[in-house]
């Protein structure tokens, strides 16, 4: 209830400022510590004081597909460079110039100590890319274009299982497939071949392969074929967050 009361004050006392995005609450100097301390993720955009533009409709994006998950908060900081220049303290706390804006950052709530882990997104600025920084940083999960969730849920942890486990998440992903309906069958095939491709070369087939598909989407191609292109390099993503993870505990 009372965080429930206290984001209704937040949203009323933002109505001086244009709610730019649906889903999306704006901050300020005062506002922003105690909300983010009450979510155990925020993704945050830092950014010019009205902002608009591609990489704002991406975000919005994100924005609106998140409303209804109640561990993850959507905030903007509108920054101004003129008059009282409010919100500029901070963009200097976290060292963003205005020639970076707009900037991600996504704060974590750390469950063992109670503290923030901070994570700045620094990849080509699209919902999808947001998505999988989200879940690769959070473990939240926001569906992206092609990505089937049930096939997601194994990848997560297929690059980081024994030679076995693999093998026997291989034949899970199978019995998946055999539900899934026929117009997701074709990207159901897609995670299969990068399983398969995982268990016979390594996890640095990933990496390999995206840079293949990023250079082929760079080229002419017709709406359709872009599409499909990037529908396979969302699910190489998926596969990916085992391996962050793996590099993580490492360190």
């Amino acid at each position: 209830m009372f965080l429930f009361t206290f984001l209704l004050l937040v949203l009323h006392n933002s109505l001086v400022s244009a709610i730019n995005c649906a889903g999306c609450v704006p901050l300020d100097i005062l506002t922003f510590d105690k909300v983010i301390s009450k979510f155990p993720a925020s993704l945050i955009k830092f950014d010019v004081a009205y902002p608009y533009g591609e990489k704002h409709d991406e975000f919005a994006k994100v924005s609106k597909e998140a409303a209804s998950n109640p561990d993850l908060f959507i905030g903007e900081v509108g920054i101004k460079d003129y008059g009282e220049k409010e919100n500029s303290e901070l963009g200097e706390r976290f060292g963003i110039g205005k020639e970076e804006y707009p900037t991600v950052f996504l704060f974590v709530k750390n469950n063992q100590e109670g503290s923030l882990d901070q994570f700045k997104f620094e990849e080509d600025f699209t919902a999808d890319n947001l998505k999988a920084f989200l879940r690769s940083k959070s473990g939240i999960h926001l569906p992206m274009k092609g990505c089937i969730e049930e096939l997601d849920t194994i990848a997560e942890t297929f690059c980081s299982a024994s030679e076995l486990k693999k093998k026997e998440s291989i034949s899970q992903s199978e019995k998946v497939m055999r539900d899934l309906p026929t117009e997701k069958t074709k990207n159901g095939e897609v995670y299969l071949k990068v399983m398969r491709k995982v268990l016979s070369d390594g996890s640095e087939f990933l990496a390999k392969e995206e840079a293949r598909l990023t250079k082929i989407l760079a080229g002419k191609l017709s709406d359709t074929k872009k599409n499909e292109l990037e529908e396979r390099i969302n699910i190489l993503k998926s596969f990916k967050v085992s391996v962050l993870d793996d590099a993580r505990e490492e360190l």
